[in-house]
């Protein structure tokens, strides 16, 4: 998706969904984006820290950047200690060759890439790696296919389907994939679907009417204590920057 895409903007408004809701990451996924065992790491569209949070204690340092100032908020909430920065992918408000690594989670769709690649670049220290992860729900499962037909009768997207292609700056990418289950409560499937893009982009009759139809299609799933498997596949790309030589 563009980077100037309106409905990347509005993430501020369900902030606080978006924390409840959105599955934290496998830490298989964290242990292979950490395996070339950077020491300064920048957080790009941090988010609420989702990925952030599993970074901090493992690295030298880390730096969150995100564009949206609600998220921000939220982010400091949980992370306190962290220091998080306004900026985007093409806009990284932090000086050349500064990082040994810029990972970033369920973002890099929302940048500009023939404008961020160069600025990741720029940012990363020669040999240095971009790291990109998503968690996208297992369309396979015939719960979440119902889930994201769903979403589609209201013209909402599913997760899955964008996969990121690097251009000459960095060295071929290598791919990971992990599939795993994530247990939430059915409210946090409602703040799950709440916090898409998509969804907080439609008008409030629309989305209370499809919040309405999540929670009962979670209910549907959801075990005696109250809790529901949502299965993902969460993909992982990685790619060092190309050393000049000579």
């Amino acid at each position: 998706m563009p980077a100037n895409d309106p409905h990347g903007r509005r993430f501020g408004e369900a902030a606080q969904a978006y924390e409840r809701g959105r599955p934290d990451y496998p830490p298989a996924i964290v242990d292979w984006l950490l395996e070339w065992t950077p020491r300064r790491v920048v957080d790009l569209g941090a988010g609420t820290g989702k990925l952030t949070r599993d970074l901090v204690g493992r690295v030298e340092s880390v730096v969150a950047v995100e564009p949206d100032a609600g998220m921000r908020t939220a982010f400091a909430q949980v992370l306190p200690d962290v220091v998080i920065l306004p900026g985007t992918g093409e806009r990284i408000p932090l000086p050349d060759a500064s990082a040994d690594a810029v990972l970033a989670s369920q973002a890099w769709h929302w940048v500009d890439p023939d404008r961020a690649e160069p600025e990741v670049a720029r940012v990363l220290v020669p040999g240095g790696y971009l790291g990109l992860v998503w968690n996208d729900r297992d369309e396979s499962d015939p719960w979440i296919a119902q889930l994201s037909h769903l979403l589609e009768e209201f013209g909402t997207s599913p997760d899955a389907g964008y996969r990121p292609a690097f251009g000459p700056l960095f060295a071929p990418m290598e791919v990971i994939e992990i599939p795993w289950t994530h247990v939430a409560s059915v409210e946090a499937v409602v703040d799950m679907i709440a916090s898409r893009s998509y969804v907080i982009a439609l008008g409030e009759a629309d989305q209370q009417t499809l919040l309405d139809l999540v929670r009962a299609h979670a209910l549907s799933a959801a075990s005696t204590s109250g809790e529901v498997s949502v299965r993902y596949v969460t993909r992982g790309y990685r790619a060092r920057t190309v050393v000049a030589q000579g």
